[in-house]
């Protein structure tokens, strides 16, 4: 009778895979002894591997060099990284070594651009794409950055104040963009985005703010969907009403010539993922050929903005089990060493679920459990994989340790989570590991950040002076 924990992947999935395999009996991911790093620097930890950056970011550039190729293409195709996925150092020294460009959302995120140009990390034509609402100290970095001489810096207008506000900084002509206020999918909570300008108001916009305006130049038009790229009938929906405005005003606007389709790149969320991304990349670039023919116009340079997709499939987390709570006659209680609020806070909030697979103990036969965290919080606990409606792990023995990963957290998670500062019921925010290759392909590690301590907290909260 097949009751082991393996026979249940092996029965449910096609595995091993890419990314995951077992080695000795242990999981590995990416070839990393996940049971080593457990017992090089302890649990709770988070890891980021940094390779799997750089791997996302060449995978996509080459599905998108493969499509133009194919269909004669005689844009170019432009990868821009999106910072508030992740700000880390770490981070953007990894994805800026593959030749991309970089979108901001906020103020500060110019001083970031500031300091990597300074370190030569960024040059002055490296594409700066600047979304997001706009206000006084954003505004004056966007124009410090141009002022001083950056040539591919592109704010990209999301309201009807922006230009003026923009224009009274900036001392010299500059390039803009403007966003399209999405419709969203009817499940939505409202109709349609509140970032960028609506469809049917873009062209008079246009033509009241931006044509006769002799210190702006229009070169790009920003296309954004909440849900992502996805192959169904609201998504080709929605790129069909872009192209027709961009079709529409390149016939008016000749300086027009970038459609950025945003990002929204999917990444791995279950052992039973399945998404066709070079099919998606190559329909995308035959449509948008197929419609700037048919309104005679020249196809225009692609941006995308990939942000979870660069570096989400990089991080990961590992928790040990530290106690089983019988509550009733069918609901089994693992307590993990950490909470899921401070965490892993995506799964708190908007309901996300990761791959979360055992470290150890394959072998060993299972059970169905639910997952609890360490505040005293009901809404701290996991219950369910993106797959299946349950959690089956080896069973809990109190003289057998249990490790459990979660996998691909690598975006949004710290940033949300308030790293560094203050978390939920005091719970700390656990130690933090690089994860690398040298030159050779040997893996090397290196403590990013410890676990956070009793004083740190205090000394936020104003007891410690």
């Amino acid at each position: 009778m097949n009751t082991r924990y393996i026979d249940l992947i092996n029965q449910t999935f096609y595995f091993p895979q890419d990314e995951f395999k077992l080695e000795d009996k242990n999981l590995q991911f990416h070839d990393i002894d996940l049971m080593q790093l457990v017992e090089d620097y302890g649990t709770p930890l988070k890891f980021t591997y940094l390779p799997q950056i750089s791997n996302n970011i060449n995978r996509a550039k080459g599905w998108f060099a493969k499509a133009l190729k194919k269909h004669k293409y005689k844009g170019k195709y432009h990868y821009c990284y999106c910072t508030k996925s992740s700000h880390f150092k770490h981070v953007l020294n990894e994805a800026l070594k593959n030749d991309i460009h970089i979108e901001t959302s906020s103020a500060f995120d110019i001083d970031i651009v500031q300091k990597l140009k300074s370190e030569g990390k960024l040059t002055d034509k490296t594409y700066v794409i600047c979304n997001g609402f706009k206000r006084d100290k954003y505004i004056s970095n966007i124009a410090n950055l141009i002022n001083n001489g950056h040539k591919n810096c592109i704010p990209i207008i999301d309201n009807y104040e922006e230009i003026d506000l923009l224009s009274q900084s900036i001392k010299k002509k500059f390039d803009i963009g403007v966003r399209i206020a999405s419709e969203e999918e009817p499940k939505f909570e409202f109709y349609t985005s509140r970032l960028g300008i609506g469809y049917k108001n873009i062209l008079p916009f246009y033509r009241s703010q931006i044509r006769d305006n002799k210190k702006v130049k229009l070169k790009m038009l920003h296309f954004f969907i909440n849900t992502g790229i996805r192959d169904n009938a609201y998504y080709w929906n929605e790129l069909s009403k872009c192209l027709k405005v961009y079709t529409s005003l390149k016939h008016i606007c000749p300086t027009l010539d970038s459609l950025n389709i945003g990002g929204g790149f999917p990444i791995k969320n279950s052992l039973a993922f399945d998404y066709d991304y070079e099919y998606m990349v190559d329909e995308i670039i035959n449509q948008v050929k197929l419609f700037c023919e048919q309104e005679e116009v020249p196809v225009p340079n692609i941006f995308t903005e990939f942000g979870s997709f660069t570096v989400g499939e990089s991080g990961g987390a590992i928790y040990e089990v530290l106690y089983q709570k019988q509550q009733n006659d069918r609901e089994k209680w693992n307590m993990i060493n950490s909470s899921f609020i401070t965490t892993l806070p995506d799964t708190w909030a908007i309901n996300k679920r990761f791959i979360m697979l055992p470290i150890n103990r394959w072998y060993d036969s299972y059970e169905r459990v639910l997952l609890g965290g360490l505040t005293c919080d009901s809404d701290d606990y996991y219950n369910s994989e993106q797959h299946m409606n349950a959690i089956y792990l080896p069973k809990y023995n109190k003289e057998k340790p249990l490790y459990l990963g979660f996998f691909n957290i690598g975006a949004y998670q710290e940033t949300i989570g308030g790293f560094g500062g203050l978390q939920h019921c005091l719970i700390p925010s656990p130690k933090h590991i690089l994860i690398d290759r040298d030159e050779n392909g040997e893996i090397k590690t290196e403590l990013f950040s410890e676990q956070q301590k009793s004083e740190d907290l205090l000394k936020i909260l104003g007891y410690n002076e």
